[in-house]
């Protein structure tokens, strides 16, 4: 096969057949087509798309571009939830140790985070000591011995997609729905999961800012996550405000170590519930979905979802001390609140420019080799449907400098609606799809 041809097939909008697809895959990997006849393949799929057989088809590609890992001496069903990110989404560090504490293995590979975004991986590092890097060898045996794995990406697993997702951050092609599926899922196929639940998110604090574009990607991601072999369910979720109080690494960490503990806020709790009794379900953990949230509540309220954190922070090296003690993790010196300048009800935070203020911050990193400051962030004193008075403490900023507080400060007051009503009230979950749509004896709370 010639690249030059695979070009132009797809270039004039024609069907690339499996050993195509392949075969472009591979050479991505191994180096025999280079980037510039990659990315000119990627801009023609970027412009004509491809079939959901196409996507399939390039999504089992980039699974067999490396390793796939075999779980199979596992006992039980494998589960794994994928998040395509928001501002305050720290989901996974409560979700995770608390199915696994119910008896269904959970082997979770995350990511960092990049743009206004945060990474798991960033979170669980603010803790001392926590490796996030494991090898194979040591994520089968966690995943046997504890139920359990949170590690990041390894290099044996789907190679091909950090070379093609690298070549599509710098050609403008990241907004491709195939290319988009084909990159989550590839991952998540390779860790070697049975069942995945997928929490697609909408807003201004998402990457798909607009409900239409978000719940084009949930069902492409529901379709080709079942023609893949994995049961499925997923949820579309609001992405307009942060979720939870904290936005922040280690202040992200405490926040979860708080729902573990049977506390924290409601719209971080309730989602987590939701997740988790998916993932549960699915799993075969619980027969039905309604069994299955009773079961996640308890396990907060009981504490046997953080016994499990505890273990797995233990494992992977991390110092447990933080999480009995929070107030042990990493803290910026400097606090400085946000003062409301009307009287009137707070309507919204707009998640995408606290956001941005973060990773400006230092929360997050604008580019990949960017260094993140685990102590920085922002808390949420008062939360939208809140009365305000002038000179109410709206948002806490925790910085390293007074200046760095200040430049925070003109990134959020923008941020910031106060109104003279109530706010209308917008439900956290928008749509149900996948198993979560078709199972009848599924309702959400």
């Amino acid at each position: 096969m010639r690249a030059v041809d695979i070009i132009r097939a797809k270039r004039d909008g024609n069907a690339l057949t499996r050993d195509q697809i392949t075969w472009m895959v591979r050479g991505a990997s191994d180096g025999s087509v280079p980037p510039y006849q990659l990315s000119a393949w990627l801009m023609a799929v970027w412009l004509r798309g491809m079939s959901p057989e196409e996507t399939a088809w390039l999504t089992d590609a980039m699974v067999r571009s490396g390793v796939r890992v075999d779980l199979s001496a596992v006992p039980g069903v494998k589960v794994d939830k994928h998040s395509t990110g928001g501002v305050g989404d720290k989901t996974s560090l409560v979700i995770a140790p608390v199915v696994a504490a119910l008896g269904v293995p959970v082997p979770m590979m995350s990511g960092r985070g990049l743009g206004h975004t945060g990474g798991t991986l960033d979170k669980l590092e603010s803790i001392r000591g926590f490796r996030t890097r494991l090898t194979l060898d040591e994520y089968r045996q966690q995943v046997a011995e504890l139920g359990c794995a949170l590690i990041g990406q390894t290099d044996e697993v789907a190679p091909a997609d950090r070379t093609l997702y690298a070549l599509r951050d710098v050609t403008a092609t990241v907004e491709s729905l195939p290319l988009i599926c084909a990159s989550i899922l590839s991952k998540k196929i390779a860790e070697g999961i049975d069942a995945l639940v997928l929490d697609v998110k909408t807003g201004s604090g998402a990457f798909m800012a607009r409900e239409e574009d978000a719940r084009a990607l949930a069902d492409a991601l529901v379709g080709l996550a079942e023609r893949s072999g994995l049961r499925v369910a997923a949820l579309l979720t609001q992405m307009d405000v942060p979720l939870g109080r904290m936005i922040g690494n280690a202040l992200e960490v405490r926040e979860c170590v708080d729902v573990l503990r049977g506390g924290g806020p409601s719209d971080l709790v309730d989602l987590s519930v939701e997740l988790a009794a998916l993932m549960l379900w699915l799993g075969n953990g619980r027969p039905s979905v309604a069994e299955a949230r009773a079961a996640v509540r308890e396990a907060l309220v009981d504490g046997r979802g953080l016994a499990m954190f505890r273990r797995i922070v233990e494992r992977q090296g991390g110092d447990v001390g933080m999480i009995d003690d929070p107030d042990t993790l990493p803290k910026a010196p400097v606090q400085a609140d946000v003062l409301a300048t009307a009287a009137g009800f707070l309507a919204r935070y707009d998640a995408g420019m606290i956001g941005r203020a973060a990773v400006a911050l230092g929360a997050g990193r604008a580019r990949a080799e960017d260094a993140v400051d685990p102590g920085v962030g922002f808390e949420l004193l008062a939360m939208p449907g809140d009365r305000v008075e002038i000179g109410t403490p709206l948002i806490r900023i925790h910085a390293n400098s007074a200046g760095d507080a200040d430049t925070a400060r003109a990134g959020i007051v923008p941020a910031i609606t106060i109104t003279d009503g109530p706010p209308a009230p917008r439900p956290l979950i928008l749509d149900r799809l996948g198993l979560a749509r078709e199972r009848p004896d599924y309702h959400a709370p």
